[in-house]
């Protein structure tokens, strides 16, 4: 089954009453919606209030969507929209929170092994500013799904559904290319 027909079918079961479905709907399509609002360019703050405005937008509108197979395009477009609205409105004043901040434990991994992350992570993502803006959108979305629906995902990003293979293995091939090719990443000869 497509993956287009699963989602589909989740809608369908969910408007029906079947909180598991919507549940898996939400598991499933959730990392997506992340990733769409954090590359509008929101905090992880506001990308999250956006993801959380959509699922409760999808429940306002729950019986609205005509065809149940075009969620995920809905859900992005849905996504895409509130991460605008959210940009206009601009920052809302926030309270100082130097004092939680400086009492809270980092759960977090030990100083040098996060050392050596961000500094691998930093060339990772100097490199991955360096594609294009469609193969950044594109990796950015399939790489937080775990079973991509490509229709939507080509729908949203106005490709051909045959191409999101291709160019992702294009993109994935340049981003190889590029960290190999940098002898801080370490794969350099």
């Amino acid at each position: 089954m497509s993956a287009d027909v699963h989602l589909g079918d989740l809608l369908e079961r969910a408007r029906d009453g079947d909180r598991e479905s919507l549940r898996e709907l939400v598991h499933e399509l959730n990392p997506v919606l992340w990733r769409v609002a954090r590359g509008q360019g929101l905090s992880a703050e506001d990308a999250a209030d956006v993801v959380q405005t959509t699922w409760l937008e999808l429940l306002r509108r729950l019986h609205e969507i005509r065809s149940p197979r075009a969620v995920t395009a809905w859900l992005i477009t849905a996504t895409r929209r509130e991460s605008w609205h959210r940009q206009q409105r601009g920052r809302r004043d926030r309270p100082d929170s130097d004092g939680v901040l400086e009492a809270a434990v980092d759960p977090g991994p030990p100083p040098e092994q996060r050392l050596l992350t961000d500094e691998r992570d930093e060339v990772l993502w100097r490199h991955f500013a360096r594609l294009s803006d469609r193969c950044r959108e594109l990796l950015s979305i399939v790489a937080e799904v775990h079973r991509p629906d490509y229709a939507a995902i080509a729908s949203s990003l106005g490709m051909p559904h045959g191409s999101i293979g291709p160019t992702r293995g294009r993109c994935l091939a340049k981003l190889r290319e590029m960290l190999l090719a940098d002898s801080s990443w370490g794969g350099a000869s």
